[in-house]
């Protein structure tokens, strides 16, 4: 039997086509509007911004760095300038995606450069993970014919450029080398300083030395060129320039002669040790160096990390600035800052009689001088003169030693020990000088510290004893020693030491002038530097100085003070040789200049220590070579 369905009811299989109909046409309609609408977005709402991103795309702009400015002596001699080299770099961005692609580029980067690709694959993955965005450098010193075959070839080398580069010349070679510092590109956790503001991946800034302190001024301004491109990327016009502005030049206070003469002195003797020069009356920096030295030119060249490693690690640290980071006790060379305290502290009078008969006992311990040397009776001048330890060791044993300071503590603090001068190099140590309380503190917390070399035991009045001749913890620079001595002989300022002496344009226009006026003013009396003076100047000048071998014959007189200093023990339990100072004042009675030198391991400071302040002090004074007066029997060094 057949269904039978009535005329008027619609087919089931119209009606599912009619829906079906209806769904298609919602769906049109609705993807017709996302595009109506999409298009809608990227030509009326956005269709500048997109314009202008397309002919960016057609728009490369290059950074073109500046040269540095160069550093100058004090007499415009150059000491470190630019040359110019041509480098291969790569943007890493802008290499080819594609793996078949990238890998015929890197072969030809390979072919140009000879580096291996996988040296080249290896430079730019560790480039642009130090400088995400930034072009890396793979080759500098390309030749010429480099040069036009990759310009004439750009279609084949996308991504890869050639770019002239400027490079630091040290005009005297390793002259002054710890002075300098370096210069490296500006890195991303610097770019977050204030003082970056405005530089870019890839810039160059000084970070070390000089470079550093000044490179607001050395690196000068950045300049742009936009060129056009196609869609290859390969250069079809210039459009617009704005030239690099060159950096300015820093004039320094050095004095090259001098500071030749002084690495000459101190390297002669094959051994760690700095000097410093200092115009007592301005703190300008005449003179600074430290041995053993390295040449400045090794960090404007690429090197293997185990290279840099070799050199940092090398025997008796190289590339450590002693004159202003080292930090020694300083023996008898610190016996000037007892003088002043025992005289302003009404310990002793100057022309007080104390008889050094060899020997003070204190306790159990029986204390000498150097080589049993007995000076019998003599006054602060006399002590000066020959260095009478005893007499010294007596005045640390009646001075005061408070908590947090004290009668010689106080005024090593006045002196400038025990903080930083604030010259204008990195680096610099605060050294210490010993106190009650620091010395209770350490001991107190050296188990919760972990503290190897913390002290074994608590303040005592031994101690003081030390420290009033320069020994046990005290802790001093070359530099220090020398701002200590200025005051000394300027009458009572506490010079700040700065290198910088001005800033000059390309065309020699002064611009900014260094002249940091002193630190603080000493307050002590005319006669008591008048006495330490005197006690001084016949160390050096009168027969039975300490220093009387080596400025004896000397036609200016100079006011000198050698120091022998202890430094411990090796760990194989021998003791370490003695620790050589000298610090001179030149002319005594009108101080120009003050030296102070100090070399590691190379006993008596009048062996060693003053025949090189003497050769410096010839140089600076115009004096001919004054042969070392023979030394007599009863001369002793401390």
């Amino acid at each position: 039997m057949y269904l039978h369905r009535e005329d008027n009811e619609p087919p089931q299989r119209t009606s599912r086509l009619n829906v079906r109909i209806a769904i298609l046409t919602g769906l049109a309609l609705a993807v017709f509007s996302v595009i109506f609408l999409r298009l809608w977005y990227l030509q009326v709402l956005t269709g500048d911004e997109y314009r202008e991103q397309a002919n960016n795309n057609r728009v490369r702009e290059v950074r073109l760095q500046p040269p540095r400015g160069d550093i100058l002596d004090r007499d415009g001699k150059i000491l470190v300038q630019n040359r110019t080299e041509m480098a291969l770099q790569v943007q890493p961005n802008e290499l080819p995606t594609k793996p078949a692609e990238r890998k015929v580029v890197i072969g030809a980067i390979s072919d140009v450069t000879g580096m291996t690709r996988a040296k080249i694959n290896k430079e730019l993955k560790a480039g642009d993970a130090d400088f995400i965005g930034g072009p890396v450098t793979l080759r500098e010193g390309l030749g010429l014919r480099k040069v036009f075959y990759l310009r004439e070839h750009q279609a084949s080398f996308p991504g890869v450029k050639v770019e002239r580069v400027y490079r630091r010349e040290y005009k005297q070679g390793t002259l002054a080398a710890h002075l300098f510092g370096n210069v490296g590109e500006v890195t991303k956790e610097q770019l977050d300083l204030p003082r970056y503001q405005g530089l870019e991946l890839g810039d160059l800034v000084g970070q070390s030395g000089i470079e550093y302190e000044y490179d607001r001024f050395l690196r000068g301004r950045p300049g742009a060129t936009r060129i056009q491109v196609n869609s290859r990327g390969i250069p079809r016009g210039q459009l617009a320039s704005v030239p690099a502005h060159a950096g300015d030049n820093v004039r320094l206070t050095l004095d090259s002669d001098l500071q030749e003469i002084g690495e000459a002195a101190l390297g002669s003797f094959a051994l760690p040790g700095a000097f410093v020069a200092l115009d007592p009356n301005t703190g300008e920096v005449l003179a600074m160096g430290s041995t053993p030295s390295f040449d400045p030119a090794f960090y404007t060249e690429p090197h293997t990390q185990r290279e840099y490693d070799a050199l940092a690690n090398a025997e008796d640290d190289p590339i450590f600035n002693r004159a202003i980071g080292g930090a020694y006790p300083t023996g008898s060379s610190f016996k000037p800052i007892t003088a002043t305290a025992a005289l302003e502290n009404k310990l002793i009078k100057p022309g007080e009689i104390y008889v050094d008969d060899g020997e003070l006992k204190i306790d159990v311990l029986t204390l000498k001088n150097a080589n049993d040397a007995v000076f019998g009776p003599i006054n602060m001048s006399d002590a000066l003169k020959v260095s009478s330890d005893l007499y010294f060791y007596q005045l640390g044993l009646d001075a005061k030693a408070s908590k947090g300071g004290g009668d010689i503590q106080d005024w090593a603090f006045d002196y400038g020990l025990g903080e930083e001068s604030g010259i204008d190099l990195p680096g610099e140590t605060p050294g210490l000088v010993p106190t009650p309380s620091w010395r209770n503190r350490l001991y107190r917390d050296r188990e919760k510290l972990n503290c190897d070399l913390c002290p074994d035991r608590p303040w005592r009045a031994g101690d003081n004893i030390n420290l009033a001749v320069g020994q046990g913890d005290l802790q001093a620079s070359p530099l220090q020693m020398a701002v200590m001595y200025s005051a000394l002989a300027n009458g009572g300022e506490v010079v700040r030491p700065h290198l910088a002496q001005q800033v000059e344009s390309v065309t020699g226009e002064v611009l900014e002038e260094v002249r940091p006026g002193p630190k603080r003013t000493l307050d002590f009396s005319a006669g008591t530097r008048a006495t330490i003076m005197e006690g001084l100047t016949r160390a050096a000048m009168e027969e039975g100085g300490t220093s009387y071998k080596v400025f004896g014959n000397f036609p200016v007189n100079v006011a000198g003070k050698t120091g022998t200093a202890e430094r411990g023990f090796y760990n194989s339990g021998l003791p370490i040789p003695d620790q050589a100072w000298f610090v001179a004042i030149a002319p005594a009675k009108d101080p120009e200049i003050v030296i102070a030198v100090t070399i590691e391991r190379a006993g008596f400071g009048a062996d060693s220590a003053a025949p090189v302040a003497a050769r410096m002090l010839e140089q600076y004074l115009g004096i001919s070579h004054v042969s070392q007066i023979p030394v007599t029997e009863d001369a002793t060094d401390e």
